[in-house]
């Protein structure tokens, strides 16, 4: 059967790979794209979704437009690591088909209790305000989603925005301490993970190689962060992150988990979204899970496999 699947994402180069990952992929079943600001701001990622969707031919798949900024808390953006418009070099236009009526915490509310519970998991590539704005608004929706799997947060690696916070967690770390507290199941791929699943240039030229529309747009988007990351980070092949998210709903055995507890610090300027994993606990009664371990051969290899069936 195939998994019933909402992806909440920031648009974004990495989330661009992982939504053309996920659109091209016949085993899941993508109910609805929400978008949220964070790598740019929320007009630019629910235009960038749709773009990406229309070069996918997928224009069956909903797009919601989702908060435009944090719970708390002022703006954040990444635009240096994603271009001005959050696709790196790809020049940006007004897509055919326009953004679904409602806002993106409605939607997710509304797909998932409308649906057996656990069966639709939520991938969540960007800051977790839409999914903290729909737990608010339905309390009985953690309890009702199936997995949801983030890309956020740091341990051993440390962090990519300050000594300790990712991006994702940071940029809304009030909206990422609701949902951890939730008791909602999820996997969660930090920089520990992410850092292990490097764009090489072998793999870049796979991706390149393929005929489709969908690769070609992925491989550019790899070549700008591969172009970025040697500029900023002195790095020949950048992580690849955010598509680690829809690998895992689609070959979970390519990751290492460990059972955890996760907690988000929101007080300290210092430590503002530093990640707390907590391997001491019950492993029978966890709710949380740490990927510890990527593999990188096979992530690729399934990117690539999907995109060469894509439009």
């Amino acid at each position: 059967m195939k998994q019933s699947l909402i992806i909440d994402c920031d648009p974004g180069v990495d989330d661009a790979t992982g939504l053309l990952t996920a659109f091209a992929s016949p085993d899941l079943d993508l109910l609805a794209v929400t978008t949220v600001g964070g790598n740019v701001s929320a007009a630019k990622t629910a235009r960038n979704a749709r773009i990406l969707r229309q070069i996918a031919g997928r224009e069956d798949v909903p797009v919601y437009r989702g908060a435009e900024r944090p719970l708390r808390r002022a703006p954040a953006g990444a635009g240096e690591f994603h271009g001005r418009e959050g696709l790196g070099d790809l020049t940006p236009f007004e897509p055919v088909a326009p953004v679904a009526e409602g806002t993106a915490a409605g939607a997710i509310v509304q797909q998932v209790m409308a649906r057996p519970a656990g069966s639709v998991a939520l991938a969540i590539m960007g800051p977790m305000t839409n999914l903290a704005l729909a737990m608010q608004a339905e309390p009985a929706l953690a309890a009702h989603l199936g997995p949801v799997v983030v890309m956020g947060g740091a341990r051993a690696e440390g962090g990519n925005i300050t000594a300790s916070a990712e991006f994702n967690i940071w940029a809304d770390p009030d909206a990422a301490a609701e949902v951890f507290a939730s008791r909602c199941r999820m996997i969660v791929m930090g920089l520990d993970a992410t850092h292990q699943v490097r764009a090489t240039e072998e793999r870049i030229a796979a991706i390149e190689a393929l005929p489709t529309a969908s690769a070609r747009t992925a491989a550019a988007m790899l070549r700008f962060s591969q172009r970025v990351e040697r500029q900023i980070v002195g790095w020949d092949a950048g992580p690849l992150h955010d598509p680690c998210t829809v690998a895992w709903l689609l070959k979970p055995e390519l990751f290492e988990l460990a059972p955890c507890r996760i907690a988000v610090e929101t007080e300290s300027a210092l430590t503002r979204g530093h990640t707390a994993v907590e391997f001491r606990v019950d492993a029978a009664t966890a709710n949380h899970f740490w990927a510890t371990k990527a593999d990188a051969a096979g992530i690729f290899a399934l990117i690539t496999q999907c995109l060469g069936e894509g439009a």
